[in-house]
């Protein structure tokens, strides 16, 4: 078998994505319940909360669920809506309206499905964790601010669609008090979710809540808003309308749900591998798998989808060991859209307003937020930028400008980190080594550093012989090996013979390629060893005297 097709199998479904399913069939299909159960709300909930309906949510939890379960790379993986694609497509939906949902879920699943098909599955693990908390972070209190109109019994249109800006707005237009019942209804729900929290982590604590306020509802008539009549079956899949237009005013956002989608699911499943032994994670397959689910949602009216982070981790605590247990939460979702959707029609907004309020907060942990501030100055700040500008502007620019500044706090420590320093012949002393310049060139010799090498030999007075010392160099990039050829060349034109000592065999090709051992006056001037370069540089200031 060729390398290609190896390359392309790997990318597809196989019979080793079951391997072990006879013996753990029975807890797949409890754990796929489970999850269906604490999923149910939560759907419900991301659907409403980001414009596009109740039902969209329930079918992408649906669909999407069950396509990323058998093409994903990760055999616990359960996708669906989540909090930070609701934070994404709120807006678009203000702008765009409810109907470029379904296009940019195509748009963007395509870009997933290429980006894994490029084999770009890897890249995720180049986001710094500050930046990965300071993005999850405020998306959880993006969550939680969408919410607040639901929780007041204001309609979010109309309002701003930067979410701190509409939640003060939202409070401001509430029907006052006649909003204290909403609000009873969040508080209820948190509450009842936070109890049963410290009871038991296995119950299904969302789910409960929602039954609770919902029968409370229903028998005391209380005058709430709910989510109305839902399909009694799946919507048959249908193709959007393509237009020019449509595809150019949308691409723009598609890029930014695709990029959402890749990073959100390979770092859910990257969390997944690490709570069990569930066989490895293939990141490119788990985009391609995510890719398919998003356009298979969109065709069904439905909206992106990535992996989720608490679902999956419900699912793995229940123990589910293959993806059976990700089909089984979907066909569990579907028996609800086929048995149940009168009664869900009853559940009221602001339930799910609460429930999406508690989920909001766990994503707040304290005592992470405390750990990157206790970290470093430079993490603390990444953290403290990604969450201001994930609430303040938008969540893709805030990963964006939060590895931005984690790259330059990086290539700043790197740069402090490297150094030329002076160094004492070895041995005894012999007449005119005071002539002789060894330096040594630590660390990294890039962008970041090359200048202040230069400056820091370059500026030395009263020598006759430069020996450079290249053993102890870790790492040069082009402007490195530019700038040391600058150097040989400025000392050379001024009198001054330079000696290159230990160049490592990976940093040759550059050295050479770039001018840096032509510069040298001669062929010999480059040694492998320290004491003959030594030797060379005494016998040269010995010849110097003698002439002069």
């Amino acid at each position: 078998m060729s390398a290609s097709s190896r390359s392309l199998r790997a990318l597809l479904p196989s019979r080793d994505d079951y391997r072990g399913l006879r013996r753990s069939w029975r807890g797949d299909i409890a754990a796929g319940i489970t999850v269906g159960i604490v999923a149910l709300p939560l759907a419900l909930a991301f659907g409403v909360s980001s414009g596009v309906g109740a039902e969209a949510g329930l079918i992408t939890a649906i669909v999407a669920g069950i396509v990323a379960a058998v093409f994903g790379g990760s055999n616990v993986q359960v996708s669906g809506p989540t909090g930070a694609m609701v934070v994404v497509l709120a807006p678009i939906v203000v702008v765009h309206g409810v109907e470029a949902v379904v296009v940019v879920s195509i748009l963007a699943g395509c870009i997933v499905l290429a980006a894994g098909a490029l084999r770009l599955g890897r890249t995720v693990s180049y986001i710094p964790w500050p930046v990965i908390e300071g993005f999850t972070v405020g998306i959880g209190v993006i969550i939680f601010l969408q919410q607040v109109p639901a929780a007041v019994g204001v309609a979010s249109t109309g309002h701003s669609t930067n979410a701190l800006v509409a939640a003060v707005q939202s409070v401001r237009d509430a029907d006052w008090p006649a909003a204290l019942l909403p609000v009873a209804a969040v508080v209820a729900v948190a509450l009842i979710m936070v109890l049963l929290g410290r009871v038991s982590g296995r119950l299904p604590a969302s789910f409960i809540a929602i039954v609770v306020v919902t029968l409370a509802t229903t028998v005391f008539a209380l005058p709430l808003s709910t989510i109305g009549e839902l399909p009694r079956s799946l919507p048959a899949p249908s193709l959007p309308l393509f237009t020019m237009e449509t595809t150019l005013s949308l691409i723009g956002p598609a890029f930014a749900v695709a990029a959402l989608a890749a990073i959100e699911s390979l770092l859910s499943a990257r969390v997944a591998a690490s709570m069990a032994d569930t066989g490895p994670v293939n990141a490119d397959r788990e985009l391609v798998g995510q890719g398919l689910a998003s356009v298979a949602s969109g065709f069904f009216g439905g909206m992106p989808a990535t992996g989720a982070i608490a679902r999956t981790a419900v699912n793995v605590r229940s123990g589910a060991r293959t993806r059976v247990s990700a089909v089984v939460h979907s066909l569990a979702l579907l028996a609800v859209v086929y048995a149940a959707a009168t009664v869900v029609a009853t559940i009221p907004l602001a339930a799910l307003s609460g429930v999406l309020m508690v989920t909001a907060a766990r994503m707040m942990s304290p005592r992470l937020i405390a750990l990157v501030l206790r970290s470093t100055k430079s993490d603390a700040a990444v953290f403290i930028i990604t969450a201001v500008i994930t609430v303040s502007f938008d969540l893709i620019i805030a990963v964006g400008i939060g590895i931005v500044v984690a790259a330059f706090f990086a290539l700043r420590a790197l740069s402090e980190a490297s150094g030329v320093r002076r160094e004492e012949l070895p041995g005894p002393a012999m007449p005119g080594d005071e002539r002789i310049g060894l330096f040594r060139i630590d660390g990294s010799l890039f962008f970041g550093a090359a200048e202040r090498l230069l400056d820091r030999i370059s500026g030395q007075q009263g020598i006759e012989v430069v020996i450079l010392r290249l053993s102890q160099l870790q790492l040069i990039d082009a402007t490195g090996a530019r700038t040391l050829t600058e150097l040989v060349t400025t000392l050379e034109q001024r009198g001054v013979t330079v000696l290159i000592k230990g160049i490592r065999s990976e940093h040759m090709q550059v050295l050479e390629r770039l001018g840096t051992v032509d510069s040298l006056r001669h062929p010999n001037h480059l040694f492998a060893e320290l004491h003959p370069a030594i030797e060379h540089a005494r016998s040269h200031v010995a010849r110097s005297a003698v002439g002069n």
